[in-house]
């Protein structure tokens, strides 16, 4: 209600032709009447309007947190290979969100407020999710996955030959061609890690090369190394 309206509906006695003037007291009494009744309406504006620019204010700072979260996990979950289709609201998701938020800033404030309880609930889902993948370990944990088995797999053969054929010819072969293995399974295990985990935040890989040229030598020259006094033992 306006203060025009307020005015307007402010009780005003009028005259009729037989009736005498109003008197001072009683126009004064009509005047403070309409006075109180317009202040009222100005206080009431007031307030409403200060609610309203606190619930507008809260708006934004909400809406800033639920984009804030949203980002992530929208790469989130393309890294878990959802289409990005399927991320983005359809049509009618859209007019429900536009018809929820008819109803002012105080409507727009609970929304945002919801969506950030899903938001929040979508986050742990996706933490108890990634704590089992190993592209969520540390990168030197999850880099031994790929450089270990490359490094063990011409030392467990060197291994397994020795042992069938002794101090032989096909031992002293196989330890020679074993020889530059270790170069090859660090390239390997170099190539393996950029395709099966993804970059880091800032667009590059972690191959934690140094882990990598120890985790392929090591076994190499044990192997080699006890061949070779086995050799000479023999």
């Amino acid at each position: 209600m306006s203060i025009d309206d307020a005015v307007t509906a402010a009780p005003v006695r009028q005259r009729t032709g037989g009736e005498p003037a109003p008197s001072v007291a009683a126009a004064w009494t009509d005047y403070l009447a309409a006075a109180r009744q317009l202040d009222g309406v100005r206080r009431g504006a007031a307030t409403a309007a200060a609610a309203q620019a606190r619930a507008v204010e809260a708006a934004r700072a909400e809406l800033t947190e639920v984009r804030a979260r949203l980002v992530p996990q929208q790469a989130r979950l393309r890294e878990l290979g959802v289409p990005a289709i399927s991320l983005a609201p359809t049509p009618p998701e859209l007019a429900e969100a536009t018809r929820a938020m008819a109803g002012g800033p105080a409507a727009v404030l609970a929304g945002l407020r919801t969506a950030q309880g899903w938001a929040e609930g979508a986050d742990a889902a996706l933490a108890a999710r990634g704590s089992l993948r190993p592209a969520a370990w540390p990168p030197r944990l999850r880099n031994l996955l790929v450089y270990a088995p490359l490094a063990l797999v011409v030392p467990v053969v060197q291994l397994v030959l020795f042992l069938a054929t002794g101090t032989g010819p096909l031992t002293v072969v196989a330890l020679l061609v074993g020889l530059p293995m270790p170069a090859a399974a660090f390239a390997a295990g170099w190539l393996g890690v950029g395709r099966l985990f993804p970059p880091g935040p800032d667009g590059r890989w972690d191959r934690t090369p140094r882990l990598g040229l120890l985790t392929c030598l090591v076994p190499a020259v044990v192997t080699a190394a006890g061949i070779m006094l086995a050799l000479l033992a023999g």
